[in-house]
């Protein structure tokens, strides 16, 4: 058996490392440049294995053998002490390691893969709802309970959606937790039977050609900023997502004055996966009527050189917010309760299709769900940015006709 003296004499040797052995596997590692620490051989299941106890002198011989002992014993359980000693560690790290801990690690992971807003909008939802109420909890400590208290709230207050995609993150983090050998079991799993349905969302249009024209007409009529009915006109004759709208920029209309005008939406502003926002190819082209035209020439008149078609009110820097045209919407009695701006999407969906479907032209509902971004599956999203410009062009025209009959002129929403 080894002594304290042998063990702290023992000194590298630059050729060779050194093993000072104790008995029943157990020996003092001597590396090269002099480092000691405590291993242990054994045999488990047939194959030679080997612990480490940690460093000398900061673990005494004595520790060290009674080290080896737990493991003898563990051997006569059959049981693994490599195995064994993974786990107790595991135990020890998932007792310091808080859900918010969890919750970060999961983000690091999986926000690779998103758009940086996203990936914001995501940590944002986890601090709030998450954070807030369970952040400093041990993630053994994690129950149903606990995660009933995230869920509830949540549903109580009618954001169901919400709670749903809450959940599935939860469930992932609880998942990465179990890979991560911190917890066994996955408490998020039996809340699936407190859930509500999720209620498909449908944003509130007016779907009739008439009432929507007289709708829009009325609703320029009243005392709303040049920019937001400029925004507004153009939302309804292009039918684009609002988004793109509130961040469109002047370099990406193109041949204005010529026989192709287009709007020409960068691949990073559409509703895209993150891989695919990164690829010009991905750009979406919306092809443009003579009135929208006109309404994008007197926005990027009034623009001058702020960066966006549509600046905010008091930020001439910064595009209109979020909620700036659906207020007005919602205000005003000519929208109110019955459409939204996303809605003249719906709007011009429906009243082309039928007006195609009246005429017998079949084929007009892909080139219709084309014009508005939409990907069919199994055909490449690329292609179909570019697909049938021709025909969209012409229904572009068409609506615009139809939207625009008994409107003011775009000069008139100057003043």
């Amino acid at each position: 058996m080894l002594t304290d003296m042998q063990c702290r004499k023992a000194r590298g040797d630059p050729d060779r490392v050194q093993k000072l052995f104790d008995g029943g596997g157990l020996h003092l590692f001597v590396s090269k440049s002099g480092h000691k620490s405590w291993r242990m051989k054994y045999r488990f299941a047939g194959r030679e294995k080997q612990l480490t106890f940690g460093p000398y002198p900061l673990v005494s011989i004595a520790e060290a053998r009674a080290k080896r002992d737990t493991a003898k014993r563990q051997l006569l359980a059959n049981v693994d002490p490599a195995k064994a000693a993974q786990e107790e560690r595991a135990q020890a790290t998932a007792k310091t390691t808080t859900l918010k801990d969890a919750c970060l690690r999961w983000h690091a992971l999986r926000s690779e893969g998103w758009k940086e807003n996203h990936a914001a909008d995501v940590l944002h939802q986890l601090e709030r709802e998450v954070f807030a109420k369970l952040g400093d909890t041990p993630i053994v400590e994690v129950d149903v309970a606990s995660i009933r208290k995230v869920l509830d709230p949540m549903q109580n207050r009618g954001a169901i959606d919400q709670a749903h995609r809450m959940r599935m993150r939860l469930d992932r983090i609880f998942d990465l937790a179990i890979v991560d050998g911190l917890i066994e079991t996955n408490p998020v799993r039996p809340t699936r039977v407190i859930m509500k349905p999720v209620r498909k969302r449908k944003f509130k249009a007016i779907l009739n050609l008439k009432e929507a024209q007289a709708s829009l007409k009325a609703w320029e009529a009243e005392d709303h900023l040049v920019q937001l009915k400029l925004a507004s006109r153009l939302l309804a004759l292009a039918a684009p997502r609002p988004g793109p709208l509130r961040f469109a920029q002047k370099q990406e209309f193109l041949d204005l004055d010529g026989a192709d005008p287009r709007w020409v939406i960068p691949a990073a502003k559409m509703k895209l996966e993150r891989a695919e926002s990164e690829q010009e190819s991905f750009a979406f082209t919306i092809p443009l009527a003579a009135q929208s035209v006109a309404v994008v020439k007197a926005a990027i008149a009034r623009a001058g050189n702020h960066p966006y078609l549509f600046p905010a009110q008091w930020h001439a820097e910064k595009p209109l917010s979020e909620n700036a045209l659906s207020q007005t919407y919602r205000e005003s009695a000519a929208f109110s309760g019955r459409h939204v701006p996303h809605g003249w999407r719906s709007t011009f969906s429906t009243i082309m299709n039928e007006r195609g479907a009246d005429i017998e032209r079949p084929g007009e509902r892909e080139i219709i769900d084309l014009m508005l971004g939409h990907k069919p599956e199994g055909v490449e999203a690329h292609y179909n940015r570019a697909a049938y410009m021709t025909r969209r062009r012409q229904i572009a025209q068409e609506w615009a006709d139809l939207l625009c009959a008994g409107l003011e002129p775009v000069e008139a929403l100057l003043v």
